[in-house]
């Protein structure tokens, strides 16, 4: 394996460092607000896109994993969606407790 590609690999966060980001980025953000995933990717590997792109179906399967659990919403233009059934562009918030 080149050394290039044993670091990538070595540095990759776990599923459980995924979702930690995310639920931080979700509470700074706050109340009425929402996360574009990719700040999560760019906060965990990188601002360059070969170093956060990879990252982008592990946070997908993180983000349904947490909205399953009930503690973070998935939304698609502005609205929650079914963590099982939803293609595309996403954003995540904090569940409202209304």
């Amino acid at each position: 394996m080149p050394r290039a590609m044993e670091n990538q690999t070595a540095t990759r966060p776990d599923p459980q460092t995924i979702e930690a980001a995310l639920l931080r980025l979700v509470a700074e953000r706050g109340p009425d607000k929402t996360v574009d995933p990719q700040e999560a990717a760019r906060a965990l590997s990188g601002a360059h896109p070969d170093q956060w792109g990879p990252l982008m179906q592990p946070i997908r399967r993180a983000a349904v994993a947490l909205a399953e659990q009930g503690r973070v919403v998935i939304l698609r233009k502005g609205k929650p969606v079914d963590p099982r059934d939803f293609k595309g562009v996403y954003r995540l918030a904090a569940p409202r407790h209304d």
